[in-house]
């Protein structure tokens, strides 16, 4: 645990931002950009130590030849990656213009080092070999005037096998990682999961006596990389079952409103058919009444008034009671 404490680089970093093995870092910026620079001394690091991700240190940053680099590891696929690339870039330069005295407000133009910008990507979610991700695509795709581009690459093994080749280190470390994966899936915990693939690496790697040297650091940081996967799982486990429940009460309310405003109409449609067949019996009644009492006006005998109406007798003697006629019993 004290060793997760102490080392928050990210294991990525800790190798390919390393001073100490700039010849690593300069073999990675060949491959990305078909160079043949031989001269490790030629890079100059320039790394912001105080930019983190998810409390860890994530990027690495250099100038070499007049270009700068800027280089971020994630371990779960962020579509956001232009927007920090943007901020991040910010600060260097701003760096880079005070440590190199440029007058920003001068009448000539001054030279800065050309920028790339790269994000290695190893999580387990399924991404292309190789992608450019736009910081317009948070505009909406629109052409606004300020325009970044971040080539993502895909640095889980088997994938990107060109520059894999290219570069011996990225390889030896995307074989660590798929090791340390294979031994988890196979019952590992973590610990042992991490020792044990650090000691099948090939002895020919150029990282074997790096990692042996450095057994505690790598298993602190990518413990700390797989808590930091963990939380992000249930960060979105939690964000799915909130949806469910908002989207179930929603729904529930949503029915409930449509089930009265189609209750509201079925019984209106009810109600309207129910109410023209009563209207249209007691009309037929009334007309029938009208015909009694014309029949009885025309004193009529009782026994066929109540053939042809069919009414009861009663009914009929009730009619003639209200007109205030007498009713004709032969």
């Amino acid at each position: 645990m004290q060793t997760r404490r102490k080392h928050k680089d990210r294991l990525f970093r800790f190798i390919f931002g390393n001073p100490e093995h700039k010849e690593w870092t300069l073999s990675l910026y060949n491959a990305l950009n078909n160079s043949h620079y031989d001269n490790p001394e030629d890079i100059e690091f320039n790394t912001i130590d105080e930019i983190i991700y998810m409390g860890m240190k994530n990027d690495v940053s250099f100038l070499i030849m007049h270009v700068m680099s800027l280089w971020e590891h994630q371990s779960s696929f962020n579509p956001n990656m232009p927007v920090r690339f943007f901020l991040h870039a910010g600060q260097l330069y701003d760096k880079y213009m005070n440590d190199n005295d440029i007058y920003r407000y001068g009448r000539t133009l001054k030279r800065l080092p050309k920028p790339k910008c790269v994000c290695f990507y190893n999580g387990t979610e399924e991404q292309p070999e190789e992608q450019i991700l736009r910081l317009s695509d948070a505009f909406g795709g629109d052409d606004g005037d300020i325009e970044v581009r971040v080539r993502m690459l895909n640095i889980n093994y088997g994938h990107n096998k060109k520059l894999m080749e290219a570069c011996r280190v990225l390889k030896d470390y995307a074989v660590l990682i798929d090791g340390i994966r294979i031994n988890q899936n196979a019952g590992m915990n973590i610990d042992d999961a991490v020792d044990a693939a650090v000691n099948d690496t090939h002895d020919d790697s150029l990282l074997k006596k790096f990692l042996l040297g450095h057994r505690a650091e790598v298993k602190g940081m990518y413990l700390t990389e797989y808590d930091e996967e963990k939380e992000r799982i249930r960060t979105l486990r939690e964000g799915r079952n909130e949806g469910r429940e908002e989207g179930r009460a929603e729904g529930r309310a949503e029915g409930r409103e449509i089930g009265l405003a189609e209750g509201r109409a079925e019984g209106r449609e009810i109600g309207l058919a129910e109410g023209r067949a009563e209207g249209r019996n007691e009309g037929h009644n009334e007309e029938k009444k009208r015909f009694v009492s014309e029949m009885l006006k025309k004193n009529l005998p009782l026994t066929l008034i109540e053939e042809i109406s069919q009414l009861s007798k009663d009914a009929i003697c009730a009619i003639a009671k209200n007109i205030g006629v007498a009713v004709r019993a032969d």
